[in-house]
């Protein structure tokens, strides 16, 4: 035995911490740039392309429109990733608590039922019928194998309270940057464009965080990322116009 083989965990089990909470960074940023993009965008639009109409409207009105979706739109994304998550669980518990009950009450039956499962999946018979068989003194991995099997994999440990809030202050955190140029300078169409290049910014910046969470290919993972704010933006920006007239 090596070293190595007795060596504990090193900074591959923390990547993939890190990966994990990085899955909630991106939904809960990419979905809060667009949504404060999508104000100040939707407030140019509406004041026109006059160098001093977002001034007639105010940095004031922007930002406070735009502060109020993004604590409002922040606490909803939380909630919504908590007790999705909750869900989640508990439904994962029921359906290991029913799975169990099946295996104890019929070990020889559900036996032979997962040795079938594991054959359809391209297994020889024989084979499967002895992983099931020594699968059968051992329930709880029987049950986890089916439920996998059926698409329901466990959260390993997965807590929804701290996903929820890694999804809030991602929300938070990425979302207040396109609002920071209306507390830097004047609210001019200037800093309209300042506030496109700082959400622009931030978007390719959340799709390099998804090129590391999800390990896609990087034109993939940037240029989606990227695509959707463009669309949201051009549409709150298409919408403000037509309102405004």
């Amino acid at each position: 035995m090596t070293a190595a083989d007795t060596a504990p965990p090193g900074p591959a089990r923390r990547m993939s911490r890190l990966q994990k909470y990085l899955r909630q960074l991106v939904y809960g940023g990419n979905d809060g740039i667009v949504t404060t993009f999508a104000t100040v965008a939707g407030f140019a639009g509406f004041a026109g392309t006059e160098a001093d109409g977002v001034a007639q409207i105010g940095g004031v009105a922007v930002l406070v429109f735009g502060l109020a979706n993004l604590f409002a739109d922040g606490v909803s994304m939380g909630l919504g990733e908590y007790l999705s998550g909750h869900s989640e669980d508990e439904l994962h518990a029921r359906r290991r608590q029913a799975e169990l009950a099946a295996i104890t009450q019929d070990p020889e039956g559900e036996s032979r039922a997962t040795a079938g499962m594991l054959a359809a999946r391209g297994l020889p018979a024989a084979d499967a019928a002895r992983i099931a068989e020594i699968l059968r003194p051992h329930p709880g991995m029987m049950a986890d194998l089916r439920m996998a099997y059926a698409g329901m994999f466990t959260g390993d440990g997965d807590n929804p309270a701290v996903n929820g809030g890694f999804t809030f202050l991602s929300f938070l955190a990425f979302g207040f940057v396109p609002l920071i140029p209306y507390i830097l300078m004047e609210p001019t169409q200037t800093t309209f464009y300042w506030s496109l290049a700082a959400t622009f910014t931030s978007l390719f910046a959340l799709g390099l965080l998804r090129w590391r969470a999800t390990e896609e290919r990087f034109a993939r993972s940037v240029g989606e990322t990227m695509t959707v704010g463009a669309v949201c933006a051009a549409v709150a920006f298409l919408v403000g116009r037509m309102v405004g007239g």
